[in-house]
């Protein structure tokens, strides 16, 4: 490829790579629920909705009772999965609405539990509330948690026929850096 050719291929990339950032951030802050996907000690498999707040989204934050199973389950197994999806979105147009996060989920102990309150229940208008530090320590029914995003995906924007970037023609994730 010529330098010409190398600086136009470049110049896409990072329109693409702009692209795909604005679009997994449209996604962290257009959406008020993740699904948590958590194992159990057995192996099984346990998907679960649960309202999330973040300010950077690198760190989404929530409210859960210790004892409910996916709770249960990243006690047993920090490493968890996360979609956050436009569920109203159209049959074969997933693409720009759906983010896929692998994470560390963790109940926060002790003063981060302060940080975690300082970030829910986010924006107003979300229809989440102001909790006290009381209302999420022993011997409350509620905990903090916090999910450290370690890698973001998106199905790769290909359009019809090859993606230009992968050079598949079918259905795929690409990775996305925030």
């Amino acid at each position: 490829m010529t330098g010409t050719g190398n600086r136009k291929h470049r110049k896409q990339g990072e329109r693409m790579n702009e692209d795909t950032r604005s679009a997994a951030r449209a996604i962290i802050d257009g959406n008020m629920y993740m699904v948590l996907a958590t194992v159990g000690p057995d192996g099984a498999p346990w998907a679960s909705p649960v309202f999330y707040s973040t300010e950077d989204g690198r760190d989404l934050y929530w409210v859960s009772s210790p004892e409910v199973t996916h709770s249960r389950n990243i006690a047993h197994e920090p490493r968890i999965g996360i979609v956050l999806h436009d569920s109203r979105a159209p049959v074969g147009t997933a693409s720009p609405f759906a983010l896929y996060l692998k994470a560390t989920a963790v109940e926060l102990p002790g003063e981060e539990v302060l940080e975690g309150l300082r970030v829910i229940p986010g924006p107003a208008g979300r229809g989440g509330r102001s909790l006290a530090p009381e209302e999420v320590r022993p011997p409350a029914p509620w905990r903090v948690y916090r999910a450290r995003i370690s890698e973001y995906s998106m199905i790769c924007p290909r359009g019809e026929g090859r993606c230009a970037e992968h050079g598949l023609d079918y259905e795929h994730r690409a990775t996305v850096r925030l």
